[in-house]
């Protein structure tokens, strides 16, 4: 029986159908049991509505159907019409982009503008990057004797598990299905259990795009069931996770069932270096946006600041100015909102401990935090500074609108501190010598560094982390590599034995 849709009306007056149900074989279906997802505007901390959680029988029926689609008609589809199939569902992105942004701008909390100029805008441009990339996908020949055809076949892996993070629902959605589609595998989204609506919505534009039946599902459901059933699942061929850190490790043992391919984007730490030499106005802006996007729900937040000793007051003293300034908290879909509520009530939770024990450690705040009152999941900008090495606010993942600022004394000092890290995801280095700042740059141990910005990611290049921030890599040609395998066959001209 297929579930109904429920008709949601948005904060800014728009209307429509969200799905609920499973999508399973190009269909929306109920699940096989009668758990439900609660899902919840942060807004006001009030329930939405109530979609189906897949259980581990769910899971199976998706696995079979994705494999059903990937050893069926997809394995002969030319890669001219994979292509045309993601420059499809770019265009249906396109079209439904302000619904889009809207319905995750209401699930999440982050700000309407934000979603739509980030969010959605990335997503249409990948779904495109890749749709290019289709039929570019080839393998090699090699050269060894007279005797001897070599050549490299680059095949896709089949099924393939997609995990995606609540921080940015469409946009990750879009990291992970647009390459694998591109390089010919079947995939099975997991959406996470606080935000699965733009997921599910989704799912009806793979149904007018008239995608093979199978070869994209969707399975909103639980991490701990859900997840742990597509990371275990003996049929499925690779998982692609984005999240923290002790959830990849949990999932890269449960990938072990089958030693299937796995590609873990986790946690970070990141941090941002500021020298005495540069552009301090630039550096401060960059330094708010970096640290304080999204609500500092960002994996490479730029939330560890160390500036050089010489110009830390002025640094701290501009960097408030500028938060006070340009951090307005409000609604997601109020004009001019920089900062709107933290996801959920454990992520309000886990924030505001992560403040309280910085107040216990001895730092000092220079601003917010503190609740803002009202209701929702309203958290102020916090900074914190004279923060010590040691401090839990220095090294562990907060992911909320939280910054810690230390010092430094030269060179050597910087690097080493911004190295003493398990996380390894991003950094950034504020120098107008760019000899030193390509120095340091290159000393980082992260997987990406940024030279005078912080967050400026592009579609066309890798993103990925060093250490315990993950394995592998999701966007540009990097990523075609993680969603293909290389068989090499050999082909005997004329040896006799």
């Amino acid at each position: 029986m297929s579930p109904a849709t429920t008709k949601i009306t948005l904060p800014n007056g728009t209307s429509y159908e969200q799905p609920t149900g499973l999508f399973i074989n190009n269909e929306f279906v109920s699940g096989s049991s009668k758990n439900k997802i609660e899902v919840t505007d942060p807004n006001t901390g009030k329930s939405i509505i109530e979609v189906e959680a897949a259980s581990v029988e769910d899971v199976d029926r998706a696995v079979a159907a994705a494999r059903a689609a990937f050893e069926g008609d997809w394995s002969s589809v030319p890669a001219i019409q994979r292509g045309a199939l993601l420059y499809k569902l770019a265009d249906l992105v396109a079209r439904d982009r302000e619904l889009l942004a809207a319905i995750d701008a209401f699930d999440n909390g982050k700000p309407y503008g934000d979603a739509l100029a980030v969010d959605l805008d990335e997503a249409i441009n990948v779904f495109r990057y890749y749709a290019g990339w289709a039929d570019k996908i080839f393998g090699k020949t090699i050269e060894t004797s007279p005797e001897k055809l070599a050549y490299i076949l680059q095949e896709p892996l089949g099924v393939c598990a997609q995990i995606i993070p609540w921080n940015f629902p469409m946009m990750i959605l879009a990291w992970k299905v647009a390459p694998a589609i591109a390089c010919g595998n079947s995939v099975i989204v997991k959406p996470a259990e606080q935000t699965p609506l733009s997921a599910l919505y989704f799912g009806k534009l793979v149904q007018e795009a008239e995608a093979p039946a199978g070869l994209i599902n969707i399975l909103p459901g639980h991490g701990g069931e859900a997840g742990a059933a597509l990371a275990g699942h003996l049929d499925v061929d690779k998982v692609s996770f984005t999240g923290s850190t002790a959830t990849g490790r949990n999932i890269m043992r449960a990938a072990s069932s089958n030693l299937k391919n796995v590609t873990l984007e986790c946690g970070g730490k990141s941090p941002l270096i500021v020298f005495a030499d540069a552009n301090l106005e630039q550096a401060v802006k960059w330094s708010h946006v970096g640290g304080l996007f999204n609500q500092g729900e960002v994996c490479t937040s730029t939330s560890r600041i160390y500036v050089e000793d010489s110009i830390y007051d002025k640094f701290v003293e501009l960097f408030v100015k500028e938060v006070k300034a340009a951090s307005k908290v409000g609604a997601p879909f109020d004009d001019g909102t920089f900062q709107g509520p933290q996801v959920s009530r454990a992520q309000f939770d886990k924030v505001m401990k992560y403040i309280d024990i910085g107040k216990q450690e001895g730092a000092k705040v220079e601003m917010g935090g503190s609740k803002v009152e009202g209701d929702g999941y309203f958290i102020q900008p916090t900074i914190f500074t004279n923060v010590e090495e040691g401090m839990k606010i220095m090294t562990e993942e907060i992911f909320g609108p939280v910054v810690a600022i230390g010092r430094f004394t030269d060179e050597k000092d910087a690097i080493r501190k911004a190295n003493n890290s398990s996380y390894g995801l991003a950094a950034a280095v504020f120098t107008e010598n760019m000899r030193k700042g390509h120095k340091v740059a290159a000393k980082l141990a992260a997987g990406m560094v940024w030279i005078n910005s912080s967050g400026d990611s592009h579609f066309g290049i890798p993103f990925g982390g060093y250490k315990s921030s993950g394995i592998g890599k999701d966007l540009g040609p990097y990523a075609l590599d993680s969603y293909t395998q290389a068989k090499a066959v050999h082909v005997n001209l004329g040896v006799d034995l």
